[in-house]
């Protein structure tokens, strides 16, 4: 069942001699509970394809579709509520509140929309991404590895549609990163988690099932490995 389309999708920057164009005609269909990495060098499209996707920014011209929404037809606040609710975002940098605690700052997301937790599926969360034992911690008594854990369990406590990770091994060593993607699959495998991949590390995009490939604001490959 597809969950997340892409019809023509483009994004300009600019206008006359300075106008680029970042994104330039983007056809996509993502499937529930697929794992695909979006791979391409800087200045490729693939950040201003995320922040589309996770409703940040909108498209010059196409639209985009996640779980049946037209993310077009979204103001701003009902933008900010959908991506809470059903999209996950995983970023480089963790964006964790240094004030609270591991479980604060995964409860986060639901406490704004003043919600109770799923006790079973939240300790199914934290146990699987080996941070039963963080919990009363602060986020600077843990390892990179250890905070990247932690955001990414945040970013599925909503069960969300889409969880997009950007870069989510670029501000750690080889072995935080490996520990990192190998959360992503099991996000993936466990929870049946649809997982898109933002990366420039080829090595990292070969954790997923599906590679597309962008170059200049254009798909130049769509590779299915299994």
């Amino acid at each position: 069942m597809e969950i997340l389309r892409c019809e023509g999708v483009r994004k300009v920057y600019g206008s006359g001699s300075s106008q680029v164009t970042a994104l330039d005609g983007i056809d996509l269909s993502v499937n529930r509970g697929e794992f695909v990495a979006i791979l391409g060098a800087s200045g490729s499209g693939k950040s201003t394809l995320l922040h589309i996707l996770g409703s940040v920014d909108r498209p010059t011209a196409g639209r985009v579709l996640i779980d049946g929404t037209d993310l077009s037809r979204l103001n701003q606040t009902q933008a900010a509520i959908f991506r809470r609710r059903k999209v996950g975002l995983v970023y480089q940098f963790y964006n964790l509140i240094p004030t609270l605690t591991v479980r604060k700052n995964i409860l986060l997301p639901l406490a704004l929309d003043r919600k109770k937790p799923n006790p079973e599926y939240f300790e199914k969360i934290v146990s699987s991404l080996g941070i039963s034992d963080k919990l009363e911690a602060l986020p600077n008594q843990l390892s990179g590895g250890q905070q990247q854990r932690a955001a990414i369990a945040r970013a599925l406590l909503y069960r969300p549609a889409l969880l997009l990770a950007d870069e989510p091994t670029g501000n750690l060593d080889r072995k935080n990163s490996k520990e990192v993607i190998d959360m992503l699959q099991l996000s993936h495998r466990n929870l049946e988690q649809t997982v898109l991949l933002i990366t420039h590390d080829e090595k990292a995009a070969m954790a997923a099932e599906r590679i597309i490939t962008l170059e200049d604001g254009r798909i130049i490959r769509d590779e299915r490995r299994r």
